[in-house]
């Protein structure tokens, strides 16, 4: 594949403009009926969920998670981490050369550096429990973080090196992706290095990937802002002593209309094959596995 189109948005940030990628990603969520959601990697089911029914609207999410999740990231070597180089673009490009395992498909992807988070993301959201788990929604949102492998202990081998890395300030990002179906993140790459993070009281560096809106659609939203903002404008005109409210008006529609391009676009769902009688047959053979969960 070509490499994508990039816009740079300084040291800890950049736009991917996947284009030629118009089949299915490997890495792709599909649903069905009754609230049934997959998360599937080629052919091989990574989460299986399903809404909560109650009294809120989104009462929240039973989710299951199998084992054989694979990263699109090869593994991150001890010397990388102490000369990183631009950890955004390492991954971008990383990404863009995983087409087996990856969850990119044509479009706009921000990558970007974040280190801070509401605090209840890597504690009481983030789930360690595996392989269930539940998501509540009620409660204003949730905003977790949920891995896609079984943790490794605070005392792996594997861990306690990161963890080393962390108390030094060289540990490479865990690589999450933002997925608004769940209101929340999934780990793509370093469940390892999260763990160690937190086990050294820390929040784990992240570099983030979200869906971000196609030209077409962010193009459209500012030509609607730009009418809305346009008629306020010409009102405050006819108002004696309007000018400091418009100067304030002004200053607003320019940092709206420059974020634009850069919101949460709301993550790509594909139908699920068979529907909802083939999500219940992976639940099924799941609960043969798992029959406690």
């Amino acid at each position: 594949m070509d490499r994508s189109h990039r816009e740079l948005l300084g040291p800890g940030g950049l736009v991917l403009d996947v284009r030629g990628r118009t089949g299915l990603p490997p890495l792709r969520f599909e649903c069905a009926p009754g609230g049934r959601v997959l998360l599937r990697q080629g052919d091989r089911p990574v989460i299986l969920g399903r809404e909560e029914e109650g009294g809120c609207s989104r009462e929240g999410l039973f989710v299951h998670r199998l084992a054989g999740y694979r990263s699109p990231l090869p593994r991150i070597r001890s010397a990388w981490q102490r000369r990183p180089g631009n950890w955004v673009h390492r991954y971008a490009r990383w990404l863009e050369e995983a087409p087996q395992d990856g969850p990119l498909h044509e479009g706009r992807w921000h990558l970007g550096v974040r280190d801070r988070f509401p605090a209840y993301v890597w504690s009481g959201d983030f789930l360690r429990d595996w392989p269930g788990g539940h998501l509540d929604w009620c409660a204003g949102g949730w905003e977790g973080v949920v891995p896609l492998r079984e943790l490794s202990p605070e005392d792996d081998p594997r861990v306690k090196a990161y963890r080393k890395h962390a108390r030094e300030g060289t540990l490479a990002p865990v690589l999450l992706w933002q997925v608004t179906l769940l209101d929340g993140w999934v780990i793509l790459d370093g469940h390892d290095r999260a763990v160690a993070a937190l086990a050294e009281g820390r929040t784990p560096p992240c570099v983030v990937l979200i869906r971000a809106p196609g030209e077409e659609d962010w193009r459209r939203t500012a030509d609607e802002v730009s009418q809305w903002y346009e008629d306020r404008l010409a009102r405050l005109a006819a108002r004696p002593g309007a000018e400091p409210e418009r100067q304030t008006m002004l200053r607003s529609y320019g940092d709206t209309v420059s974020g634009l391009p850069y919101e949460v676009a709301c993550t790509r769902t594909w139908a699920l094959p068979g529907g909802a009688p083939a999500w219940d047959a992976l639940a099924t053979a799941a609960m043969f596995q798992f029959p406690s969960d």
